[in-house]
């Protein structure tokens, strides 16, 4: 696991901005401190910080040069079939200099070129040149688990792991509207879109090929092949042999390496599957969990020591207070180089810190919810299909949940809030359904308080749900999820909150040979009533305690409105919403900063803290990075 960044120039004048590529890599070195290096070359310059993971020796180092010199990569990721590749390499007279996945790699593209991404079972993000044709080919894993930034004006051509690497050159920082409009909508930015004009993701499952002067080509290597109604003819019970059988493979796949390893095991499902396998063929197990003291409705470890005690792991449980939380806030929004509002990514980066200071590398079990269904808002959507007698009472109720109190931060308030989106959501179509219920904002209130005369939210809806439009079947609805959510807001925060924390985290849910076949499967394998994640629960039930099976889903909820009201509310005053700043941006309404203001400290917070907690993420990075 590593950073990567590089420069294309296109002109005299972006030649000057070579020179800046060590600064470039130097904004990386928590992703990669293990080692550093930059290579130059006439119009371009490479670099690339390690992680070292897969033989740890210097000569495994980047910028990795081929032996006749022509060719050179820089790539971040892991390589889980490296080894088959290299059988087949060495049968064909390659003789390799290191043990490393990252020399297979270098000699799989010499050998296949772009065709070669097809047999990759990883996760990556590189840039391979040819010196002597010119062509940089870039390319990104199939589900986005590691990113890849673009940024391109008349002179240069930049990439890099994160976007801090791209500002240390002379890059243009103007504001995307649209984008900016999204991230309200969603606190996360749907990817490819990017806070910034001219700077966008490589979408996952890409590849670009750039000329020197131009990018040539660029299109999908991979999309998930599900096709609505025509499924695999598989039984229930074959479905589940064939799901342990995949996801014990890709585990086996994802436990190589010559450093520290373990898992995460936060007590649910997920993770507790993947501790299960791991342990099959790994002693004393080291496995990590995150509890919270002051926040026991979210406290999970209980669970997760019923797991570790099941497969005799070596368990660690770091139990934190709001205030070890709270103390983390401001090196937490530092490392955001982008804005990213997802609060929980509070809990994550804690439970990576403390994790690093016994591994290097650790599995999750991030993915499954959005696979096999196990989201609220996945059972939301089936009996809202089903339709039902408690539908109609719900709906009855609209405007009683439309007056009542609503909040994130108590049961009763955060079940009024569920109840009246829930009853909100019954007279919509799918594909607005999925947009709202997904949302923090309505696209009115994105509309009131983002300055901006292009008022293209609609339009963006219609184009970014139009694969939901009409949808009959549920599994669209996964489908959205694998393509929109994850790899935007999940994998957006285990990857840059574990390498914010020099951690490598590897996902076994997302090998594509399972998401493949899990595809293929009818969704009445997945979710029926009052059952969630029911191929994955089922499959593996004899595997883990049965008292997992008989408790809620609980997510993390940072206690941020108790923080708003106390030690925060100055610095939200006076500094992250100082009407004075807001006027000087202007880029909100100073109105509607006021009211979101009195929300927060009214009786009636609603999703007001969530949509201040956006606020305070973008203004801590347009502040640090922005106002020059």
């Amino acid at each position: 696991m590593c950073g990567i960044a590089g420069i294309i120039a296109l002109t005299e004048q972006g030649k000057s901005s070579l020179s800046s590529i060590d600064a470039a890599i130097a904004k990386l070195a928590q992703r990669g401190p293990d080692f550093s290096g930059v290579k130059h070359f006439e119009n371009s310059a490479l670099a690339h910080s390690r992680l070292s993971i897969i033989d740890t020796s210097s000569g495994a180092s980047q910028p990795f040069v081929s032996e006749d010199e022509r060719y050179v990569l820089v790539y971040n990721g892991e390589i889980y079939n490296y080894k088959e590749l290299r059988s087949q390499l060495e049968q064909k007279g390659v003789r390799f200099s290191t043990e490393s996945d990252t020399e297979v790699l270098l000699y799989w593209l010499i050998e296949k070129g772009a065709n070669g991404i097809q047999d990759l079972n990883g996760f990556f993000a590189f840039c391979f040149y040819d010196k002597l044709t010119g062509n940089y080919l870039l390319a990104r894993d199939r589900f986005g688990i590691k990113p890849l930034q673009l940024y391109s004006d008349e002179n240069k051509f930049i990439f890099g792991s994160e976007m801090k690497a791209l500002f240390a050159f002379d890059v243009q920082k103007n504001i995307d509207l649209s984008s900016l409009q999204l991230y309200f909508k969603f606190n996360y930015l749907p990817q490819p879109f990017s806070m910034l004009k001219n700077t966008r993701k490589l979408e996952k499952g890409s590849y670009l090929i750039h000329d020197g002067k131009s990018i040539v080509k660029e299109e999908k290597y991979y999309t998930i092949p599900y096709q609505p109604g025509n499924y695999c003819e598989d039984n229930y019970e074959t479905a589940q042999k064939k799901v342990k059988e995949l996801l014990r493979e890709s585990v086996q796949k994802r436990l190589v390496a010559d450093v520290p390893l373990g898992t995460f095991l936060s007590g649910g499902i997920d993770s507790s599957i993947i501790t299960a396998l791991a342990s099959e063929s790994t002693t004393n197990l080291n496995t990590y969990s995150v509890g919270f003291k002051d926040e026991p409705l979210f406290d999970e470890t209980s669970y997760a020591q019923l797991v570790a005690k099941k497969y005799q792991t070596n368990h660690t449980v770091f139990s934190l207070s709001n205030q070890d939380l709270l103390e983390e806030l401001y090196s937490f929004l530092d490392y955001c180089c982008e804005p990213f509002a997802d609060s929980s990514a509070l809990a994550v980066n804690a439970l990576c810190k403390k994790t690093r200071q016994d591994l290097t590398v650790a599995l999750s079990g991030d993915g499954a919810d959005e696979l096999f269904s196990g989201y609220n808002k996945h059972m939301a959507e089936f009996m809202v299909r089903e339709g039902s007698l408690k539908n109609k009472v719900v709906k009855a109720g609209t405007p009683l949940w439309s007056v009542l109190p609503k909040s994130r931060n108590s049961k009763i308030g955060n079940t009024i809030r569920q109840l009246d989106k829930f009853s909100k959501g019954l007279n919509l179509t799918p594909a607005e359904r999925y947009w709202d219920w997904a949302g923090l904002m309505s696209n009115d209130q994105v509309d009131s308080l983002v300055v901006s005369s292009n008022n293209e939210l609609e339009e963006l809806q219609r184009r970014l749900m139009a694969g939901l439009k009409g949808s009959k079947d549920f599994n669209d609805f996964l489908y959205q999820d694998m393509n929109w959510v994850l790899p935007s807001d999940m994998l957006v925060k285990v990857d840059t909150y574990s390498m914010a924390n020099s951690l490598e985290v590897r996902v076994p849910f997302l090998d594509h040979n399972l998401v493949n076949y899990v595809f293929s499967l009818p969704s009445a394998y997945k979710i029926q009533k009052g059952q969630k994640k029911r191929l994955l629960q089922d499959a593996f039930r004899s595997y883990l305690p049965e008292e997992l099976y008989h408790r809620p889903k609980h997510g993390f909820e940072v206690p941020l409105l108790k923080w708003f009201r106390g030690e925060l509310w100055d610095v939200i005053d006076k500094k992250y919403l100082n009407l004075e700043l807001i006027e000087s941006q202007g880029l909100f309404d100073k109105e509607e900063v006021k009211q979101l203001k009195l929300n927060l400290r009214s009786s009636n917070p609603g999703d007001s803290v969530a949509n201040v907690w956006a606020m305070i993420v973008f203004q801590h990075w347009w502040l640090k990075y922005l106002d020059e």
